[in-house]
């Protein structure tokens, strides 16, 4: 997985060179989940939308989390409408850190794409280099991509639960969430016994890029994460979890990750749950 960014200009090299590359526009915030409108006044040439909480998330109860992750059936539906061939390069972003691009990566090299990369710095990256933009919707010719499941690695509620009290559980949400002064979406406020907070957007310098993998080996060490111990990612609801996963694995460790994340933790009462700024 060495080749899991691209940066603006590999980008637009591999676009001249006519190499098939297929571009997923997977813009998403937690209070603006519709990233539709912004992805029609501009997105990169050829760009697909996709809607994250409908095509890379089932839905269940309120037990399984707000993003289970999605049928391996029904992703590989979605990824034939964007197009995607066996052969294809597939290029994810989002206009907002990668954030939501790295739960595509996350889903689709799940799922057996064997080349997926993220636009390293997002839709900033290549705006800033004064590259175009394209207004209007795409719909490709459907693909051909044949799915599977299960290229990389995850784990349950139980397991996160043992990782945490071991302490190779990651809560990689906003320390404000963490410590539980503020929960705007799960039911209930803090976080897992055990775990450690390293919110993943640590992992990026100013310009929202990743960081090198020494700097990025070196900070998850400081949180007790070497090639010797287990470690998993949990956040919210698995989306920003595949960033942190995303930054681990640059790093040259070997992550898990938790998809059911706090949202699926905080509906289960007879789970314990710690307030404050330690693991507990």
């Amino acid at each position: 997985m060495s080749d899991v960014l691209i940066s603006a200009d590999e980008l637009a090299t591999l676009l001249a060179a006519g190499t098939p590359v297929r571009l997923l526009d997977v813009r998403w915030r937690l209070d603006v989940p519709d990233g539709r409108p912004a992805y029609r006044e501009g997105h990169l040439p050829g760009a697909v939308y996709v809607d994250l909480d409908h095509e890379l998330a089932a839905h269940g109860a309120p037990t399984d989390g707000r993003h289970p992750l999605p049928t391996v059936s029904s992703l590989q539906d979605a990824a034939r409408r964007w197009g995607i061939d066996e052969e294809d390069t597939v290029v994810v972003y989002d206009d907002l850190k990668s954030l939501s691009a790295a739960r595509a990566w996350w889903v689709l090299t799940d799922a057996g794409v064997a080349d997926v990369r993220i636009l390293d710095g997002a839709l900033p990256a290549w705006t800033g280099a004064g590259r175009a933009l394209e207004e209007g919707d795409v719909v490709p010719s459907p693909g051909s991509v044949t799915l599977s499941s299960g290229h990389l690695a995850q784990v349950s509620i139980d397991e996160a639960a043992e990782l945490a009290a071991s302490g190779a559980l990651l809560d990689v949400r906003a320390a404000e969430r963490y410590r539980g002064d503020a929960e705007p979406i799960d039911p209930r406020a803090g976080h897992i016994p055990g775990a450690i907070n390293v919110p993943t957007t640590e992992n990026l310098d100013a310009g929202g890029r990743f960081l090198p993998p020494e700097t990025l080996r070196a900070q998850f060490a400081k949180a007790g994460v070497d090639d010797a111990s287990p470690v998993a990612v949990s956040c919210g609801s698995g989306v920003t979890a595949s960033h942190a996963f995303v930054a681990l694995t640059l790093a040259g460790l070997t992550p898990q990750l938790y998809a059911g994340s706090w949202s699926q933790w905080s509906n289960d009462p007879d789970r314990p749950v710690v307030t404050g700024p330690d693991p507990g």
